[in-house]
């Protein structure tokens, strides 16, 4: 594929994959992704990093986040401003943590930030509220998310602050293996 040649230098190339878990052939097919959102704004060569970033909106649509309730907040943490503009290299990382092969781990960790809407790195009463609503595309009433809230702190909680930490997400979602199983999308 000489094509990738005329993207991205072979160094360039060499660190995406060290920081993704995406072969060669997965990047360019992901930058040809990017780019089919803007093509007028993403150029075809990438050798000397232009400063590129792709509003939300274009994001938002594609197929992969359309449908998910969650795709604002998705965007949001994997974007360096923090609106859900992103970069390609924001784009790369998006995809690669939620990529089949991240480890459970990394999942857990942009799953809580994706939860923690406050971003005030706890997942309070509040995150637990805005997630149960978004989860359940509304359909519970406000009783029943505060009851099921309540009984998520009651029974994640280590500590008792009235929050969850990292620490307690991980621990719980350590007890639902399947939490997780769906926290992906494919290229």
């Amino acid at each position: 594929m000489g094509n990738k040649q005329n993207i991205f230098t072979a160094h360039q190339l060499d660190a995406y994959q060290d920081c993704t878990f995406f072969t060669r052939k997965e990047i360019l097919r992901l930058f040809h992704r990017y780019r089919d959102l803007a093509p007028q704004l993403v150029p075809l060569d990438y050798k000397s990093n232009p400063e590129v970033k792709l509003p939300y909106e274009l994001i938002s649509s594609m197929p992969e986040l359309k449908d998910n309730p969650f795709r604002q907040r998705i965007a949001e943490v994997f974007s360096e401003d923090g609106e859900g503009n992103m970069t390609l290299d924001n784009f790369l990382d998006m995809f690669s943590v939620l990529s089949e092969m991240a480890p459970r781990d990394l999942k857990a960790c942009y799953a809580f930030k994706i939860y923690d809407f406050n971003n005030d790195d706890f997942i309070c009463k509040s995150d637990l509220e805005k997630t149960l609503n978004r989860l359940t595309r509304y359909e519970l009433t406000e009783e029943e998310v505060r009851l099921v809230g309540e009984k998520v702190l009651d029974e994640a909680d280590l500590d008792n602050d009235g929050k969850l930490s990292l620490e307690d997400f991980q621990h719980m979602i350590a007890r639902a293996p399947d939490f997780l199983s769906t926290f992906h999308i494919r290229i």
